[in-house]
């Protein structure tokens, strides 16, 4: 919903700039553009109906992001329902401030780092994920803010891994997801980072079975992951 809203304010603004002095148009289409007089009183008119419009799309956009952002002990809570039920006091929380910035919620004691929704995206999807795998969640979500595309963002960390520019456990890494179209419907599944393992070395396959068998995705990369997606 906010990205709709978003987008149509952006619209707007283009739209209301892209009028020129000399230019009007009825919004029922019956007329079409056609030449003005134009005085300096009516551009100056102009210029500040233009203004007015950026302030109130600027404030429209400001008040509908803080309005879709949670309170922090509701992303907390909600961030936790990923985690096992017995580890979910002494887990770190990242969330978002009131300015739309992914902060610290709160801290944790145990290997845990807990993520919550993301409002500004469609659905719900909270995770929690070993500490080690950090440095590989991060850099993915700075090269996401740059605009890189999910095949450039793997062969980034591909490289940057290799190089050892991108620290990456050396042991299983598990990653906790709950996710769905909203909290009520949403669902479990599992993830287990073994970077660089392959089907000889797990002996698991390498595309999905029925059941939500374990399998091996993106074998013999640095983003090799063990999958096990229960099915419901």
């Amino acid at each position: 919903m906010l990205l709709r809203q978003n987008d149509f304010v952006i619209s707007a603004i283009k739209w209301l700039s892209g009028i020129g002095v000399n230019k009007f148009v009825d919004v029922t289409g019956f007329i079409k553009f056609r030449k003005t007089s134009v005085t300096k009183h009516s551009k100056m008119t102009i210029m500040k109906t233009l203004l007015l419009a950026l302030c109130i799309a600027l404030a429209f956009l400001s008040f509908d992001t803080l309005a879709q952002i949670p309170p922090k002990d509701t992303q907390i809570k909600s961030a936790l329902l990923a985690a096992p039920e017995h580890l979910r006091a002494e887990c770190t929380v990242l969330g978002y401030d009131q300015s739309g910035n992914l902060v610290v919620l709160k801290e944790g004691t145990n290997n845990l780092i807990c993520l919550a929704d993301n409002p500004k995206r469609a659905g719900f999807d909270v995770a929690c994920y070993h500490k080690d795998l950090n440095p590989f969640m991060a850099r993915g979500r700075a090269l996401v803010a740059q605009g890189k595309t999910t095949k450039e963002i793997f062969n980034l960390r591909e490289k940057e891994a290799k190089s050892g520019a991108l620290k990456m456990p050396t042991h299983p890494s598990t990653l906790y997801v709950f996710a769905g179209k909203n909290e009520q419907e949403a669902t479990y599944r599992w993830v287990v980072y073994v970077p660089y393992a392959t089907a000889e070395s797990t002996g698991l396959s390498t595309a999905p079975l029925p059941g939500g068998a374990p399998w091996l995705m993106d074998a013999g990369t640095h983003r090799a992951h063990i999958m096990l997606t229960p099915t419901h």
